[in-house]
């Protein structure tokens, strides 16, 4: 066998097959990468499909409740007639209403998803109504979670409501795993809802791998570079120094086996300036290279798990606003390499912004981060400062209402290293989930003040009344002290919603339980007891207290001046009162002993206060 063929068979052995080995890991590393990210991407996605799909299902309970009412006591022609204008008024997108499980009316797109529903009993008999609501269509749902590299199909019953994937067609998507769609591949997970029906709502998130894959094809290129480079080199100098390098085989046979088994601290010896010490010289440089480059790829999955962390820690602090505000921050700098950086932001639309947490030293940097942070807010949202040797960029968090001011402001600074378009293309998604983890967290304490809180006169509500009641009655029966309550119903007041309008009777109700907030003591209690009826707890306050308090609510209320909406003459109105007291009663019998004595005030001739009966006042202890 001749050198040169003996020098092939050597230089495919030694060669060839090691750096396809290695070609194997490292782009076996940078598909895994990929994927992992896709994954990320592609859960972070799902939970924000489910967090928008709950949220709007709970608002869409709200107008179900809203349209039940306006539905009541309504059937057949008379029922669909209401449907249309109804949805046009409290703004659904699909109204349905079943009797006893069956279809009466529905009215709206039939690819509404996310419905509440309010279930009606009427009194005396044993039919009910379910009014089932929806505010969202599937489009609509699709627009508002698919993203840069994202997609969402929504499916019920095997029918397609809606899809952002455009080439899907009538090809099925699976529910997860990989799919091929129009060339490109992408990651899939599937949710699954209540919605109209008994079929449930089937959403299908995918994310484009390529897209979540950041800088994959770009490390693949590099990789396939580097060894095809030394393939090359390796190949010229197998054919002209052939004679050469006969005895520099055995050292260059031991290198390459070490490079295959994974080892790449050991460096080749090399001597003098000739062709074979620049061999040497090369391939110990691609030995650091793909050395450097697998530490790359062990960071980079360090950042995967700790993206993977992040979402996580997002869970659990999901109703913690400043754990959210802790986590964007980190994640930020986490996601962008930075070494440092703050975040900023405001309670509510009108405070100023204020520094709520930074990490990494930011001495030196105070002149140039509020330049930053200044465009970020003139501009469109993202602001960039070059200060030598730092790079900073603040992205600034979506408006706390449509037009308003940011929740607030994260910035991050780099030393020696500028931000690349990906960085900030990854800000401002970063900064789009934090917006809406915050907005979702004030929905929530929106709804348990609303849930407390009576939306027309700004009172305690009926349910809120009756827990504070009961609190109050309780504490009164352990500790000996009298709880006043009076109950107040505003006379003739049909009368002047017949004449006037409903929304005169708003006026009226506002106006009246102004009178009670301004006119009550801190310790006491005005709430909304249903309709035009008030009432007010008085902690600490026996029959005849009770009855003082009530006489001099009851003579300002007979002297407002309520001007009418249309320009007329000024309203003047009454109101019939009941009082009671007991230190003993139980709440039930307390709020009986009070309506009793209202009905008596309204029997006896309207406009005046009435305690309740001697017989009652002794039973609930008053005195």
């Amino acid at each position: 066998m001749s050198f040169r063929l003996r020098l092939t068979s050597f230089f495919l052995l030694i060669v060839v097959i090691p750096l396809a080995v290695v070609a194997v890991l490292v782009f076996g590393l940078i598909n895994a990468s990929q994927r992992g990210k896709a994954d990320a991407r592609l859960n972070g996605v799902a939970s924000t499909a489910a967090s928008v799909y709950e949220q709007a299902s709970r608002s869409a309970s709200f107008k179900a409740r809203t349209a039940a009412q306006s539905l009541e006591g309504r059937s057949g022609s008379a029922l669909n007639a209401r449907l249309q204008g109804l949805a046009h008024r409290i703004g659904a997108a699909r109204i349905q209403v079943t009797s006893d499980g069956t279809t009466v009316a529905d009215y709206g797109d039939p690819s509404a998803i996310a419905p509440g529903k309010a279930i009606v009993r009427r009194v005396g008999s044993p039919r009910t109504r379910t009014v089932t609501v929806s505010a969202l269509t599937a489009s609509q749902y699709g627009r508002q979670i698919s993203g840069r590299g994202t997609a969402v199909v929504v499916k019920q019953g095997g029918r397609i409501l809606g899809s952002t994937l455009r080439p899907v067609g009538g090809r099925t998507v699976p529910r997860s795993g990989e799919v091929k769609v129009g060339g490109s591949t992408y990651r899939a997970t599937t949710v699954r809802f209540s919605g109209f029906g008994p079929s449930p709502v089937a959403v299908t998130v995918l994310s484009n791998t390529v897209a979540s894959g950041g800088s994959a094809d770009r490390d693949r290129l590099l990789a396939a570079l580097l060894i095809l480079g030394f393939l090359g080199l390796a190949v010229c100098f197998t054919l002209l120094m052939s004679k050469a390098l006969q005895g520099q085989l055995d050292r260059f046979l031991q290198a390459a086996r070490r490079l295959g088994a994974g080892d790449f601290s050991s460096q080749i010896e090399t001597h003098g300036d000739d062709e074979f010490a620049a061999l040497g010289a090369e391939f110990n440089s691609m030995s650091q290279q793909l050395s450097h480059r697998l530490d790359e790829l062990k960071r980079e999955q360090a950042r995967v798990r700790r993206s993977i962390r992040h979402i996580g820690d997002a869970f659990a602090s999901n109703l913690d606003r400043s754990g959210l505000l802790d986590l964007a921050l980190e994640t930020a700098i986490d996601a962008t390499a930075a070494d440092r950086g703050r975040i900023t932001a405001r309670g509510e639309a009108g405070e100023p912004l204020v520094e709520v947490g930074h990490i990494g030293p930011l001495e030196g940097l105070a002149d140039q981060i509020r330049e930053s942070e200044t465009l970020a807010l003139t501009g469109d949202k993202l602001g960039q400062v070059s200060a030598d040797p730092f790079s900073i960029v603040t992205v600034a968090l979506g408006p706390i209402a449509p037009g308003g001011p940011p929740h607030g402001l994260i910035t991050v600074a780099r030393k020696d290293a500028g931000f690349s378009e990906d960085d900030l293309e990854l800000l401002r998604s970063l900064a789009s989930r934090a917006t809406l983890a915050l907005t979702n967290v004030n929905l929530h304490f929106d709804v348990q003040r609303q849930a407390i809180t009576d939306d027309l006169t700004g009172l305690a509500s009926h349910g809120h009344f009756q827990q504070l009641l009961a609190a109050e009655l309780d504490g009164a029966q352990r500790y000996g002290y009298p709880v006043g309550l009076v109950m107040i119903d505003i006379d003739d007041f049909k009368v002047i919603n017949d004449v006037h309008g409903h929304q005169q009777g708003d006026v009226v109700l506002r106006r009246v339980a102004e009178l009670l907030r301004e006119s009550s003591r801190d310790v006491d209690v005005a709430a909304r007891y249903g309709g035009e009826e008030l009432a007010l707890i008085l902690p600490h306050t026996d029959l005849d207290g009770a009855y003082v308090i009530a006489q001099r609510a009851r003579r300002a209320i007979e002297r407002l001046q309520i001007p009418v909406l249309d320009g007329g003459a000024a309203i003047e109105i009454t109101a019939s009162i009941g009082v009671a007291a007991s230190a003993a009663a139980g709440k039930e019998e307390l709020i009986a002993a009070a309506d009793n004595a209202l009905y008596a005030a309204k029997r006896e001739g309207k406009n005046r206060t009435v305690k309740a009966s001697e017989e009652s006042a002794n039973v609930l202890g008053g005195r």
